[in-house]
């Protein structure tokens, strides 16, 4: 029997990407969902591809408004009396060098990478300690170990998860609730080509074509890795052998490792560029 079935799981970004990938296993292993998202014709497509006996609610929640995710909580807290696995995957990009990016956009990205898994893990920690093993996943990403040129709101949110969800899994030793880091290299979603540039000149589509040129690993996958990075209770993932190689040249070399992997830049231009 999967180590998920039967037990209670919230995952924002549910809409596509890896949110929905999670869903999918998660919902077929027999787990009660409630998913999430801003894009509510992409969480009907999510509640539409689910089949099986567990129990699906989705609702239409903006992870940078903490009202409406306390409101969630609130809601889900006093249905079940507790939560077994959260998972704070909503996110977006934004590409632009800083000398060219507008204010409202890096405040507009802040608010969902970062804020956003303020509020879901502070809205959800209470009902997570109700659970006999509570599991809280935060998403960072491989960008939260380096700088990238044109992605420097990107870095400073997916940084900043990592340290506090880092500070996080300090707090929580010898509590039921196990915290998770998660850092995925480039995975095939649509983050690129729903990401916001001051300087874009291509198309959403041409964008997103630039992106999955580096993109190595399949949503499904990196959804299993978390899975299963949930039930052995590992406190850092990485995902893709590009995070993995790129996290081992970081520690390395912590300031020479731009020139050590110019194809970073590389993706940095193309996605300004996109």
């Amino acid at each position: 029997m999967p180590y998920t079935t039967g037990k209670i799981a919230a995952v924002t970004g549910a809409g596509s990407g890896i949110g929905r990938a999670l869903a999918m296993q998660l919902h077929s292993e027999g787990c009660a969902l409630y998913l999430s998202d801003v894009d509510e014709a992409g969480l009907a497509e999510t509640r539409a591809a689910l089949s099986g006996s567990a129990a699906v609610d989705t609702r239409r929640v903006d992870v940078a408004d903490k009202a409406a995710v306390d409101a969630w909580a609130t809601a889900i807290g006093e249905r079940e009396g507790r939560i077994d696995i959260v998972i704070n995957n909503a996110g977006v990009g934004l590409s632009d060098r800083v000398d060219e990016c507008r204010y409202e956009d890096v405040q507009w990205l802040m608010g969902i990478n970062f804020w956003g898994v303020v509020h879901g893990t502070m809205a959800f920690l209470p009902l997570l300690g109700q659970s006999p093993q509570g599991h809280l996943v935060n998403i960072s990403s491989i960008f939260g170990m380096i700088g990238v040129p044109t992605q420097s709101a990107y870095n400073a949110a997916k940084f900043a998860v990592r340290g506090y969800t880092e500070a996080l899994r300090q707090e929580m030793e010898g509590s039921p609730v196990h915290v998770c880091c998660v850092h995925p290299g480039g995975i095939r979603t649509n983050i690129a080509r729903r990401a916001r540039s001051a300087a874009s000149d291509l198309s959403p589509d041409e964008r997103g074509q630039v992106f999955e040129q580096f993109a190595r690993t399949s949503p499904e996958s990196a959804a299993a890795q978390i899975i299963r990075a949930v039930e052995k209770r590992k406190k850092r993932l990485l995902i893709g052998g590009d995070a993995k190689f790129i996290s081992i040249i970081n520690r390395l070399f912590p300031v020479r490792y731009p020139a050590l992997m110019p194809g970073l830049g590389k993706v940095g231009s193309a996605l300004d560029k996109a």
